[in-house]
């Protein structure tokens, strides 16, 4: 695992994406650098860039974190049950952004590497991430861009990477509880060392620096789109679903929390206005309920008309 060159690239990308924010939403960034004591639960240092209360995004976050750990948590062997118990070395730059106005959608994004330290063995490395869309009222044109985009970035690894972490991305951010998606998706991976070490970095690569093409061009075209209170008031019902995923299936969230991580800076990805109500369902024919039927639900987005 080339250490160096995975932390120039992630606190590269950190620094891009947090550059279009601003430069989008006409505010700064709040920086919060911290380092771990040696000799803890968990060691390392990362760096914490934070808006709230923005002119466009009413919370946002983009996080760089750089650990070792003594023992890796359960979220993280899950699918790997015989490196149970041992020490660990993660790195990568998460994201998640929340537009004040219900016609922007909310997005995530992340890249990562993990590194498994199984005493008397060989180092077990793998990558995962991708990046999903959620909104609140649905715009065909955003979501094909959105899926084209993902589709773009791993071309050049092969034809089958696209549908397959489409699949993986519609099959893992669902609610099984509420029986729908968090959103429309996009990509996901996880446990991904297939292509060998520099090849799957490279791809891993592809996926963050195709980011900002993604959704910027999407949130500038929604950025001022009237709305109405009411509107605003069925972004908050539906951000609780954006908590509820995260609280209970997110295996970010629970590795964060697992393993001794920054409490503050794990659940940056909170929305900051959010509301619940009992048995609710919109009323047919209206775009709220149009987001149910239309978009909430997997489609071949990518080769929608353009």
């Amino acid at each position: 695992m080339d250490t160096q060159a995975l932390r120039a690239y992630f606190l590269d990308l950190q620094a891009r994406i947090v550059a279009a924010a601003e430069a989008l939403d006409g505010s700064t960034f709040l920086t919060d650098a911290w380092q771990r004591e040696p000799g803890g639960r968990l060691e390392g240092d990362g760096v914490t860039r934070l808006i709230e209360n923005g002119h466009f995004f009413e919370r946002g976050g983009c996080n760089f974190s750089h650990v070792k750990g003594k023992q890796l948590p359960p979220s993280a062997t899950q699918h790997r049950p015989e490196l149970a118990g041992a020490p660990f070395e993660a790195m990568g730059v998460s994201l998640v952004f929340h537009p004040r106005n219900p016609h922007a959608p909310t997005v995530h994004m992340n890249v990562r590497c993990f590194a498994a330290l199984p005493e008397g063995r060989e180092p077990v490395v793998w990558f995962g991430g991708g990046m999903d869309l959620t909104p609140y009222y649905g715009e065909e044109a955003d979501a094909a861009h959105f899926h084209r985009s993902c589709r773009d970035a791993l071309a050049p690894f092969g034809d089958t990477l696209f549908p397959r972490f489409k699949a993986w991305c519609d099959e893992y951010f669902f609610l099984k509880h509420r029986n729908e998606p968090r959103g429309i998706g996009g990509i996901f991976f996880d446990d991904f060392a297939e292509l060998g070490f520099e090849q799957s970095f490279a791809m891993t690569r592809a996926v963050g620096d195709a980011f900002i093409g993604a959704y910027f061009p999407i949130a500038e075209r929604r950025r001022d789109t009237p709305y109405t209170e009411a509107q605003r008031d069925f972004q908050a019902y539906r951000r609780g679903r954006y908590v509820e995923f995260n609280l209970v299936f997110d295996r970010g969230t629970l590795f964060g929390l697992q393993s001794g991580g920054r409490t503050e800076a794990i659940l940056m990805s909170m929305p900051p206005v959010v509301n619940w109500r009992y048995s609710w369902q919109p009323e047919p024919g209206t775009p709220e309920a149009r987001l149910y039927t239309d978009f909430l639900r997997p489609r071949d987005w990518a080769d929608f008309p353009a």
